[in-house]
């Protein structure tokens, strides 16, 4: 050494060689201390492959008897996070603290994808600290929905002071030296929660948990009390975080064993039965009349056929994302729908196509488009010289593709770009099967399609003024065609020969033969009949025109200015025609008698919403300032009134009498429930109101605004009469949810904070400080979002936005939420375990607002923001099917299955995937189901095709050329980009 010694530099001292034996001394402990956390790791994957193999056993012994949705005992092992209050008393602080440090430090390299949620935690650890009743605490995990995958989640107490600052070598060797004696297995709470920690950091448990369930699971464990916080008789709590936000829910003392809560399916189902609405106000030529006399249009994701005379509806709920345009085949019964992009809750893009389906058996025939069309699908036809085998699509990219398509096939045949202008409308040439023709901002194009290629020749005005906007087509018997444009002005353009080039046989140049006059602003659309004669309908001047062969005016009729303007116009029995207005109306009229409205809906964003106390009424009303009542068994609308503001939430008192609507300026106005006349107006605030709730007797009246403030009203003479009696100070943001006790004494609120405050109203609208005070309260309705008995509903990763309502039906069974996801879901009640299963439906294409059952459970109400549409389901609740034999409904013919054979045969008949869900409705959350309940589902599929208003259709999964658009697993299949999973042989919805 000393020959060593003296070939180095002078430099080196005693001191510094001491402390390099001291980083070796270091190493050799960090090298120790890795074996020892290996040894860990194995322990952990061992106890977690035993509790695999217990939660196997118990889905066994399950299956025989009533299923079971969920294996908490196999939940608790592979959870990814868990949440404690208070300490384990056998726990010692030095040995924690110890851990801690050397855990930091030889783990390190595994936590290193946990960075981020490392900065976010401080916040929610100083909180923790604050709340615990013992210094003693033990290193804990938080369930914080977040976008994060939550096998990423940290414990708050390795996150320390030396995050920031890391500890010299020698205070490490010295931390670890001390906590020698304390063996990794000190106590069988300490080794669990000492496996749970590391498996947690190392990402093992996350893997195994895949492997076991491919749900990802947030747990929120049931919190530990010490025996000192047991006899306070504080209660246990639940603390979930949302944002790094502790919310701490205490559990209600009918609770003996948190544990022992059970969260599954429930047995309720929804079925579509009404949708309420009609997009006009963005789209044109999107009404028409089929030959089983229904009229078909479409809102939000849903396409409706509505048959007025006997006042029915079917749905195609194929499509997962905002319908844009519809095309009719030439044979009446295949239509095409196009869609735009939309993105699903996991950010992944749901892509624009456009889907082709039977309007008789609702049967999704074709996806066409999926990764070809951007943005959106703005207009699309049908050729109509070949019998309808050829489609035409412009999408929404800047330069508006046109794209031709031999449907049947799915094969893509040519494509080309058209103009970056507006294109408005597409149409093959009724006669020329070679002929395209897009018209649009400015421009006329003459398409001509030759095998692969399209050429295009440019409509010359010539000494014709030029119009700003080509609106609409139509062709005559003679094949010319038609123009209506901005200037009210119809041209006719007829084809003329020149002369042919060698080999390529004659080429036509259409030229304006004639110009008509027709309309004052603009001609919006136009409608070749049956018989050979024109409908023109106008924007600006409301008209409707009949033109005769000559195309010479024969008869007129004006829309009434309350309709809007004019935005589709198409023909129907007899003298009939149909309009659909810029309004969301759609009418039904004759040149003789005028109008009749056949759908209506709102016109701008739609978030109030109330169920009447015991009729069959609701009532909506949106920023489009109309208030309307709806009868929920006709279908129709009771009456509509025009508010001076928009409106954004609604109560009806008890009696029914009146209804109370908040508005945005903090005006809130009392209606006559029956003659729709004002009762009474009212101001609080300058802010948007978000929340009006009367009491069970009517006595008293919440209302919830956005500067904090929750205003409390006495209510007289049956609800026409109110006077001011105190105000709830005390929340930090603005007020979104709020219930009353069924003793009038209490409210619960919640905040845009994700705050839950109690208020003691009697005691002058008091704060309660103790909020374990308010556990056992029954409230007489439940609408707030966070609270012990519904916060299952919250889906991992939420930023505390994600759920804009929440209902608990009247009979206390099940919960309907409303998510910003454009989805309803229905969860059974209570709901106090993370990440609760749910059945989960589609057919808003905006985020869901509001959701309300009605008075007698029968119905539930779904308003959507942007889709502005209203959508009615029925609730139905799962029949026991007898145990002698299953009737299992194929098409038209019912076949017994013996009891016996179930598990084998069927599944076999049925048109689906075993594996699929029921159309429109699919199922969430994180329990793995039985194979009893699969095989129910299975031996009901095909009944329930025939009942359930369905996601209907979607291309068959039979289908050699079907297409998966996404990566998701078979599980997910509803969130899928295009859901082509979903059931899709519906003869009727």
């Amino acid at each position: 050494m000393d020959g060593f010694a003296g070939s180095l530099d002078d430099s080196i001292s005693a001191a510094s060689t001491s402390d390099v034996q001291d980083r070796l001394s270091a190493l050799e402990l960090r090298v120790q201390q890795q074996e020892d956390e290996i040894t860990v790791l194995k322990a952990a994957l061992a106890d977690v492959l035993r509790r695999l193999a217990i939660s196997e056993d118990h889905v066994a012994s399950v299956r025989k008897s009533a299923p079971s949705k969920g294996q908490p005992s196999l939940r608790e092992a592979i959870s990814m996070s868990c949440i404690t209050n208070g300490s384990t008393g056998s726990r010692k602080t030095s040995h924690s603290s110890s851990v801690s440090v050397a855990r930091k430090e030889t783990l390190s390299s595994a936590a290193k994808s946990g960075t981020e949620k490392k900065k976010e935690k401080p916040p929610g650890q100083k909180e923790k600290k604050e709340e615990s009743h013992s210094n003693d605490q033990s290193p804990q995990t938080q369930a914080s929905p977040s976008p994060q995958p939550s096998s990423q989640t940290l414990q708050t107490h390795r996150q320390t002071q030396e995050s920031k600052s890391s500890a010299p070598a020698k205070s490490i060797k010295k931390s670890l030296t001390a906590e020698k004696p304390h063996s990794a297995w000190e106590s069988s709470d300490d080794s669990r929660n000492k496996l749970l920690r590391v498996a947690s950091t190392s990402k093992l448990i996350s893997k195994v948990a895949k492997n076991a369930d491919k749900h990802k699971d947030v747990i929120i464990s049931q919190a530990k009390m010490s025996t000192r916080e047991k006899n306070s008789q504080e209660g246990e709590y639940i603390k979930m975080f949302m944002r790094g936000r502790p919310i701490t829910m205490f559990i209600p003392s009918d609770v003996e064993n948190y544990d022992d809560i059970r969260t599954e399916l429930p047995p309720e189902k929804l079925k579509l039965e009404w949708v309420y609405g009609y997009r006009g106000r963005d789209c044109r030529a999107n009404v028409y009349l089929l030959p089983t006399g229904e009229i078909v249009y479409f809102i939000a994701s849903v396409v409706v056929l509505f048959n007025y005379e006997e006042r029915t509806q079917r749905h195609y709920l194929g499509h997962t994302d905002c319908v844009k345009c519809l095309a009719v085949h030439p044979d009446k019964i295949r239509i095409a729908t196009g869609q735009l992009a939309g993105v699903d809750k996991d950010g992944r893009p749901l892509q624009p196509h456009v889907r082709v389906w039977d309007s008789v058996s609702l049967v999704t025939l074709q996806v066409i488009g999926l990764g070809t069309f951007e943005r959106g699908v703005g207009c699309l036809d049908f050729s109509k010289a070949d019998s309808g085998t050829h489609l035409c699509v412009i999408d929404d990219s800047n330069e508006h593709m046109l794209t031709v398509w031999d449907w049947q096939r799915k094969s893509k045949i040519a494509e080309i770009k058209t103009t970056n202008e507006v294109v408005l409308a597409v149409e093959f040439h009724p006669t020329d099967a070679n002929t395209i023709i897009t018209c649009g901002k400015s421009h006329i194009f003459f398409w001509t399609w030759s095998g692969n290629s399209l050429s295009r020749k440019q409509g010359i005005f010539g000494k014709y003024e030029k119009p700003k906007f080509v609106q609409c087509l139509a062709f005559l018997g003679n094949g010319d065609v038609l123009t209506g444009d901005s200037g009210g002005i119809i041209l006719i353009w007829g084809k003329t020969t020149v002369e042919s080039t060698p080999g390529k046989g004659p080429k036509g140049v259409y030229q304006i033969s004639r110009q008509i006059k027709a309309h004052d602003g603009s001609v919006f659309t136009l409608c070749q009949m049956r018989n050979g004669m024109l409908l023109t309908g106008g924007g600006k001047d409301r008209k409707i025109i009949l033109w005769d062969h000559d195309l010479n005016p024969e008869r007129e009729i004006e829309v009434p200015d309350q309709y809007g303007t004019i935005r589709a116009v198409a023909e129907g029995k007899a003298d009939q025609f149909l309009v659909g207005t810029s309004r969301n109306f759609v009418l039904r009229g004759t040149f003789n008698d005028g109008f009749l409205v056949e759908v209506q809906g709102h016109t701008d964003e739609l978030w109030g919403l109330a169920s009447h106390p015991f009729k069959d009424l609701f009532l909506t009303c949106a920023q489009d300032r109309q208030v309307c009542m709806w009868n929920s068994v006709d279908h129709t609308l009771e009456w509509t009134r025009l508010l001076d503001e928009p409106g954004h939430c609604a109560d009806f008192h008890p009696s029914g009498a009146v209804v109370a609507i908040g508005t945005h300026s903090g005006r809130w106005f009392v209606l006559d429930a029956e003659t729709r006349d004002l009762v009474s107006i009212h101001t609080d605030g300058n802010e948007q109101l978000s929340v009006m709730r009367y009491s069970v007797d009517g006595t008293l009246l919440a209302v919830g605004s956005h500067d904090n403030f929750i205003y409390l009203y006495v209510v007289t003479e049956n609800g026409r009469k109110y006077s001011r009696y105190g105000k709830c100070t005390g929340h930090s943001s603005y007020i979104t949810h709020l219930d009353w006790s069924p003793d009038n004494k209490y409210i619960m609120s919640n905040s845009g904070d994700y705050e839950i405050l109690y208020w003691d109203i009697p005691s002058g609208c008091k704060l309660i400080r103790n909020r374990s005070d308010c556990k056992d309260i029954d409230w007489t309705t439940y609408t707030c979002v966070l609270g012990f008995q519904v916060f299952g509903v919250w889906p991992e990763g939420s930023d505390g936005t994600d759920i804009n309502a929440l209902v608990r039906s009247h009979n206390r069974k099940v919960i309907a939420v409303a998510d910003d996801f454009c989805k309803v879901h229905l969860f059974q009640y209570p709901c106090s375990k993370p990440k609760a299963p749910s059945h989960k439906y589609s057919a808003h294409s905006s985020h869901v607002t509001n959701v309300s059952f009605t008075h007698s459970d029968g119905h539930l109400i779904s308003t959507g923001g942007k889709d502005m549409s209203i959508i009615q389901w029925k609730l139905v609740e799962k029949v026991t099917l007898p145990q002698n034999d299953i009737v299992v409904d194929i098409g038209a013919t019912k076949v017994p299955i013996p009891a016996s054979e179930n598990a084998v045969q069927s599944p076999a008949p049925l048109p689906q995937p075993f594996n699929e869900m029921n159309q429109n409705e699919s199922v969430t959350g994180s329990s793995p189901a039985s194979l009893e309940s699969n095989l129910e589902q299975s031996a009901e599929a095909s009944e329930e095709q025939s009942e359930e208003q369905s996601e209907g259709s979607s291309l068959d999964p039979a289908e050699p050329g079907y297409e998966e658009p996404s990566n998701e697993t078979s599980e997910e299949h509803s969130e899928s980009t295009v859901t082509e999973e979903q059931q899709d042989n519906s003869p009727v919805s």
